[in-house]
């Protein structure tokens, strides 16, 4: 990898494979819509030279194009609303593989596991059938297919699939994010899902480091991989650590298909959500044998250490 792009740096993944990008002294252009954010991004990161900023619209692939100088990695970190999944997803994605079949780029996609539908085995490998039985599972295995269509004949592409994540840039868009943003301000905070039940989450930065090595690998390219998370954890316990690095608190209220309901009718994203609680009452936990054999060993910070470490960079950043 000579140069990358990353497309929607400025969110929740696209800002720590931005930052492990220029961690490791490859050259990087963090592209986004917003120009405050990105600069915002750059001071965070320590303004390193070989860090570049472009603003442009995604949905336009002659913004990318144009912001896209010598790099032959793009990373599609972006991503649209919740509720706006089904009609904007694939015209975005369209939009980027569009770009990079004109530039002659590798395409790095970031993805989710809603394609898999329920869980048939106890690790999810990348072989697991994708039988989703939600709208918004079955948006995703489109977008895989068109990931992977053979109209884009000038690029490698692959996609790298996350469970649920946290870390400091995390934000509403994952189930976690503003749950623990909430605990470090010391606010009431909201948890979705069932919080006995165990389930996996990944540690952004560990995510960031597999990604970029996956990338580094031509033999990655027209496949599948999972980011599997350390261990499994169960929101009373990601709560508790939380309130304990935070020196808070307040109280945290669990959200089930009535309270989500309700929400929904003044966030509509909330509403969106509903579908998805499957995932939550039975657990998908993915493999990372594949990683492991291909690559090397997967990163596994604690979530002790990691649901800390984030808890004190956002009041930080506060």
């Amino acid at each position: 990898m000579k140069k990358a792009i990353v497309v929607g740096a400025t969110g929740g993944t696209g800002a720590v494979i931005t930052a492990e990008l220029a961690k490791r002294g490859i050259p990087v252009i963090a592209f986004g819509r917003s120009r405050q954010k990105l600069e915002e991004l750059a001071a965070q990161l320590g303004n390193p030279a070989h860090l570049s900023l472009a603003v442009g619209n995604a949905f336009r692939p002659d913004d990318v194009v144009a912001a896209a100088k010598e790099a032959d990695v793009l990373f599609h970190c972006a991503n649209v609303p919740y509720h706006e999944m089904e009609s904007k997803l694939i015209p975005l994605g369209e939009s980027i593989m569009e770009a990079a079949n004109r530039l002659g780029v590798k395409v790095v996609a970031i993805d989710g596991i809603y394609p898999y539908g329920r869980r048939q085995m106890d690790k999810v490998t990348e072989d697991h059938p994708k039988q989703p039985h939600t709208r918004k599972g079955k948006t995703r295995l489109a977008f895989e297919q068109m990931i992977f269509n053979k109209r884009w004949n000038n690029v490698k592409a692959m996609i790298v699939r996350l469970p649920d994540y946290y870390g400091p840039t995390a934000n509403q868009a994952s189930y976690l994010g503003g749950t623990l943003e909430a605990i470090a301000a010391g606010k009431m905070a909201f948890f979705i899902g069932n919080m006995k039940v165990s389930r996996e989450y990944v540690y952004l930065p560990d995510a960031a480091i597999m990604v970029v090595e996956i990338a580094g690998h031509d033999h990655a390219y027209g496949q599948n991989w999972n980011i599997p998370g350390s261990d499994i954890i169960s929101g009373h316990e990601i709560v508790r650590i939380a309130r304990q690095a935070s020196g808070t608190k307040k109280p945290v209220i669990p959200l089930g298909r009535t309270g989500l309901s309700l929400l929904g009718s003044f966030v509509p994203v909330m509403k969106e959500i509903i579908e998805m609680l499957y995932l939550t009452e039975e657990p998908l936990r993915l493999s990372g044998e594949k990683y492991e054999r291909y690559i090397g060993k997967v990163p596994a910070t604690s979530h002790a250490d990691g649901i800390a470490t984030t808890i004190r960079e956002l009041q930080k950043r506060k």
